[in-house]
């Protein structure tokens, strides 16, 4: 019975994202995987603004130069610096998945990103690049 009792507990407080948060740091993390990624910002207002209606994602302020999200599919943060990350320039690139890619697409470019290379097929899908208000570039891609 103790045993129900906890993971009816553990459940219920699986929907408050700081909770969620907390129980991914401690019993989800795995030894050498990767666990965060961080990313220059210009401006972390238009960075917040940007992914927030976007993508929904929510943010954590630490002090005026960094602001971190989580449950996002890989926790990260935003530092601020006047670089920027491309692929071209030999950076890693970040990929999001979309069951609607030209939706994705479309809220992207609605919310002040601009794409960078259009659609294009690949084997096993499609997927376009686009960088953010800060020229960070980001790729999504969709199953065919």
């Amino acid at each position: 019975m103790r045993w129900l009792a906890f993971i009816f507990l553990l459940e219920s407080m699986a929907y408050k994202p700081q909770v969620k948060s907390f129980f991914k740091k401690r019993f989800v993390m795995e030894h050498e995987k990767l666990d965060y990624v961080e990313f220059p910002s210009k401006d972390l207002d238009k960075t917040k603004t940007f992914f927030r209606n976007t993508f929904n994602w929510k943010f954590t302020d630490y002090g005026p130069e960094y602001t971190a999200f989580a449950n996002e599919g890989l926790d990260g943060g935003f530092y601020k610096s006047e670089l920027s990350v491309s692929s071209d320039k030999g950076s890693a690139l970040l990929v999001f998945f979309s069951k609607e890619l030209e939706r994705t697409q479309r809220k992207i470019e609605k919310n002040g990103g601009k794409i960078v290379k259009p659609i294009f097929s690949f084997p096993g899908g499609r997927r376009f690049h686009f960088t953010d208000p800060n020229g960070n570039e980001y790729a999504v891609w969709s199953e065919t």
